[in-house]
C-alpha cells in the first residue's frame, strides 16, 4: 500500500480496510498530521469505464462549488500530479476526504427513510441546471426495463430446463405483469419525462447521517449518471419499504411499512416537488412497481441462466430472491391500488 500512499504524498500513520459496499475495496487512511481519507480501488470488472466515473464526480463537484458551495459533497482528492484517478499495478484508485458521519445497512424507523429520500431529492434538485449531456454513462442500460425483459425472454428459451420447469409459477407471474414494461416505454418516450442527474443506487447505506439521524449527504457516486426519477424513488421503495431483506425465504414475512412509503414521498418531494413535471408526478407510484418488477426479472433470469451474474451461495438462491421480489410487488400493488 505504501506505493499508493506515495502517489498522494501521504505520510501514513495507520490504515484499515472497511466494509463499505460490495463492489469496490475501501480503506480508511489516517496520516501522521491527523488527516483522514477514504481510499478506494474501483472494481474494473463491474465499472468498465472508471474515467467516466471520475469525470462525473469532478464535474458535479465543480458545479456545486460554483452554485451551492454549502452543499456537502464527497469531493475527490488529487494525487501528486493533480489527477483524481490513479492507475497503479492494474488497478484504478481514487480518494476522498473522510466525512464525519455514520451509515446504516438497514432502516430502523421511518424518519431515516424520510431523511434519506430528502437527501437524494436534494442531490438531484441541486443539479437540475447542470449540462446533463456532459454527464457520462457509467453503467449502460443499468435500469433499462425493456432490456431486462428481453433478457428474461431469452432465458425462457435458453435457460436450464429443470429450473424452467420448477419456476413455472414465477415465470407466469412475471409474464402477466409485462404491462409494466409497456408503461415504462411510454414513460421514457414522453417529453415530460426528464433526464436528470440521478444516483441510481439509493439504498440506505448510501446516505451519511449525523448523530441525530439527520442526513448529511449521499455517498457512493459510481452509478451517478443521467436517468429518470423513477430509478431513485423506485430503488428507495424496493429497499426501504419491506420489513425484511431480499434474502428472506419465508414470503409470509414480507410486509410493507406504509409509514415508510409516506416518508419516502414526503422526503423526496421536499426537494423535488417543484421540479417534477405533472406527468412524472402521475408516475410516482409506478416508480416502485418499475424497480421491484425489474429486480424480480433480473433474479429469475439469473436463476434460469444458472447464476452467471449474481452468483449464488446456495442452490436456488436467486430463485428465492425472485420469489421474494414477486411477493414484495404484490404487497406494493395492494398498497397503491
Amino acid at each position: 500500500m505504501q506505493a499508493i500512499f506515495d502517489i498522494y504524498n501521504w505520510d501514513v500513520q495507520s490504515f484499515e480496510k472497511i466494509d463499505q459496499g460490495l463492489i469496490n475495496s475501501t480503506f480508511i487512511v489516517i496520516t501522521k498530521q491527523g488527516q483522514e481519507f477514504i481510499l478506494q480501488s474501483i472494481n474494473h470488472q463491474i465499472f468498465k469505464n472508471p474515467e467516466a466515473i471520475d469525470h462525473n464526480i469532478k464535474m458535479i463537484g465543480t458545479y456545486l462549488i460554483a452554485n451551492s458551495p454549502a452543499f456537502l459533497f464527497t469531493h475527490l482528492v488529487p494525487n501528486f500530479n493533480g489527477a483524481t484517478l490513479s492507475f497503479f499495478e492494474g488497478k484504478y484508485y481514487r480518494a476522498f476526504v473522510k466525512l464525519n458521519g455514520k451509515s446504516y445497512n438497514v432502516l430502523s424507523h421511518s424518519n431515516q427513510a424520510k431523511e434519506a429520500a430528502s437527501a437524494f431529492g436534494a442531490f438531484t434538485s441541486k443539479l437540475a441546471d447542470i449540462a446533463i449531456n456532459d454527464i457520462q454513462i457509467t453503467l449502460p442500460d443499468f435500469h433499462n426495463l425493456s432490456l431486462r425483459y428481453q433478457q428474461f425472454e431469452t432465458s425462457l428459451e435458453k435457460g436450464d430446463q429443470q429450473r424452467l420447469e420448477n419456476s413455472k409459477e414465477a415465470i407466469l407471474f412475471l409474464k402477466n405483469h409485462a404491462h409494466l414494461v409497456e408503461t415504462y416505454e411510454q414513460f421514457i418516450r414522453s417529453e415530460e419525462a426528464i433526464k436528470r442527474v440521478t444516483h441510481h443506487d439509493t439504498k440506505i447505506s448510501n446516505v451519511l447521517f449525523d448523530q441525530q439521524d439527520k442526513a448529511l449527504c449521499v455517498i457512493d457516486l459510481d452509478t451517478v449518471m443521467p436517468g429518470y426519477f423513477i430509478s431513485d424513488v423506485g430503488d428507495m421503495c424496493r429497499t426501504y419499504l419491506p420489513n425484511v431483506s431480499e434474502e428472506e425465504v419465508n414470503i409470509d414475512l414480507i410486509k410493507i411499512d406504509k409509514g415508510r412509503w409516506t416518508a419516502i414521498k414526503e422526503g423526496y418531494l421536499e426537494n423535488m416537488g417543484d421540479i417534477l413535471t405533472s406527468f412524472e408526478m402521475d408516475h410516482f407510484e409506478f416508480a416502485g412497481q418499475f424497480m421491484i418488477y425489474m429486480q424480480a426479472l433480473r433474479f429469475l433470469t439469473d436463476h434460469l441462466n444458472k447464476d452467471v451474474y449474481y452468483g449464488a451461495k446456495y442452490n436456488g438462491q436467486n430463485y428465492v430472491r425472485a420469489i421474494n421480489q414477486i411477493a414484495l410487488l404484490e404487497a406494493y400493488n395492494k398498497m397503491i391500488y
